[in-house]
C-alpha cells in the first residue's frame, strides 16, 4: 500500500514539475494527523521523508529503530544522531546543483525553511503542498473499513457516556468519560480534543469542554471523534438533559432536516457548494441564516480535515469512496446551539451513513 501511494504522488511530482518532495513530522507537531503515517506507516512523533523520483529515504533518531523495522514500508530507513536536520547534509540525493524539491510550507515554520535551504543551499525548495492537496481523499476497501471501525467505538462510547450524563456533571467530566470509553473500545487516541459545550456555551462551534456544571434544561453539543488503525470518525451529537423546551424542539428540528437534506444530496459528482446549498437553504428559510456561519462539511480518514469541502466557497466535486461529515449547526449567542454530524460515503448512486446513533433529540 505505502508503494502505491508513493508511486501515486511521484506522478504528481512529476506533474509539477518537481524532482521531489520533502515531508516533516517532529514532535511538536500534531501527531494524529500524520502524513508519516498515511505515506509510510510511521507512527512515531520524529522524522523526515525524503521522496524523490526514484526512491524514498526515511530519517529519524535512535528511538524509533525497533519501531520502524515493524512499521516502515516504501522507504529507506536512516538511523541518525544529533539534529535531524544538520544530519541530512550530506545526503548525496539533494547534492546535485538546481533540484526541485518541494516542501508544504503549511506545516513548516519560517525558521524550519530557513535550516532547510541552509543545509542543502543548492536545492531549489518550492510549494510542494499542491502534490499532497488531496492526499488520501478517497479510500479503498481497507481504509473504509477502518473509518467504519472508528465510527463504531464513538458509538458505542457515546452511549456509554450518556448513562452518566445528569445535572451537576462538569463538562469536562463527560468530555473525560467519552474519551475513556472510546479508548476502552479500541481507539487508539482521540482524533482531537472533544467539544463538549453546555446550555450557553453550546452557542460556541468549537466550545472545548469547560469546568462548567452541566444544569436541567440544557443543550450539550458533543463533537468527538475516535482514531482506529490511523483512521478516524467526526460525530456530533446534542441532546437536552431534562425536557426539552418548545424552543429547542424547533431549533433542534431545523437543524436535523437540513442535516438530512444534506445527506440526501450527497453523491459522486455533485459538488461540495451543492451539498452546502440544501443545508443552507432550509436553515435559512427558518429565519435562522446569519446564525450559520461555518461550512456544511469536510472529508475524514488519515486526518480529521481534509478535502472535500461542503461550503459555499467549494469548488470540489465528489468521488466516489470518499468519506466526508455532514454537520450543519444553529447557533444562538446567550441561548444555546444544535449541531448535528454524520461521517458519511459518497457512493456513485448516492450515500451511506455510518453512524447508528439515534439522531431523534434525546432528552435525558
Amino acid at each position: 500500500m505505502s508503494v502505491k501511494r508513493i508511486s501515486n504522488l511521484r506522478k504528481k511530482l512529476q506533474k509539477d514539475n518537481l524532482d521531489g518532495l520533502i515531508i516533516t513530522q517532529f514532535d511538536w507537531m500534531e501527531k494524529r494527523a500524520s502524513q508519516l503515517r498515511y505515506l509510510i506507516g510511521f507512527s512515531g512523533s520524529t522524522g523526515i521523508l525524503v521522496i524523490g523520483l526514484k526512491r524514498a529515504d526515511f530519517f529519524t533518531d535512535f528511538r524509533y529503530e525497533n519501531q520502524c523495522k515493524q512499521e516502515v514500508r516504501g522507504a529507506k530507513v536512516h538511523i541518525v544522531s544529533g539534529d535531524l536536520i544538520e544530519a541530512l547534509k550530506d545526503f548525496p540525493q539533494l547534492a546535485p546543483k538546481n533540484q526541485r524539491y518541494g516542501i508544504d510550507t503549511s506545516r513548516l515554520t519560517v525558521e524550519l525553511q530557513s535550516k532547510l535551504q541552509h543545509v542543502w543551499p543548492e536545492v531549489l525548495f518550492g510549494k510542494g503542498g499542491d502534490a499532497i492537496a488531496d492526499l488520501g481523499w478517497v479510500k479503498d476497501a481497507t481504509e473504509l473499513s477502518d473509518i467504519e471501525r472508528a465510527v463504531e467505538i464513538s458509538d458505542k462510547a457515546f452511549e456509554r457516556m450518556l448513562a452518566m450524563l445528569q445535572p451537576g456533571v462538569r463538562e469536562s467530566e463527560a468530555a473525560a468519560e467519552l474519551e475513556y470509553q472510546m479508548i476502552m473500545l479500541g481507539s487508539e487516541v482521540a482524533a482531537f480534543e472533544t467539544i463538549v459545550a453546555s446550555g450557553f456555551r453550546s452557542a460556541l462551534p468549537h466550545g472545548l469542554a469547560s469546568s462548567k456544571k452541566i444544569q436541567k434544561g440544557d443543550f450539550v453539543t458533543f463533537d468527538f471523534g475516535a482514531t482506529y488503525n490511523g483512521y478516524v470518525s467526526d460525530i456530533t451529537r446534542t441532546v437536552v438533559v431534562g425536557k426539552a423546551s418548545p424552543r429547542q424542539k424547533k431549533i433542534y428540528n431545523i437543524v436535523l432536516r437540513a442535516q438530512k437534506a444534506g445527506i440526501r444530496k450527497v453523491k459522486a459528482g455533485v459538488s461540495g457548494k451543492a451539498v452546502d446549498d440544501v443545508c443552507r437553504q432550509i436553515i435559512t428559510r427558518a429565519g435562522f441564516g446569519k446564525n450559520f456561519g461555518h461550512g456544511t462539511g469536510h472529508g475524514i480518514g488519515y486526518f480529521v480535515h481534509i478535502g472535500p469541502r461542503l461550503s459555499p466557497l467549494s469548488k470540489d466535486k465528489l468521488v466516489a469512496n470518499q468519506v466526508v461529515t455532514v454537520e450543519p449547526g444553529i447557533y444562538i449567542s446567550g441561548w444555546g446551539g444544535v449541531r448535528i454530524e454524520d461521517d458519511v460515503v459518497v457512493t456513485r448512486t448516492g450515500s451511506k451513513v455510518l453512524n447508528q446513533t439515534p439522531k431523534n433529540l434525546l432528552e435525558l
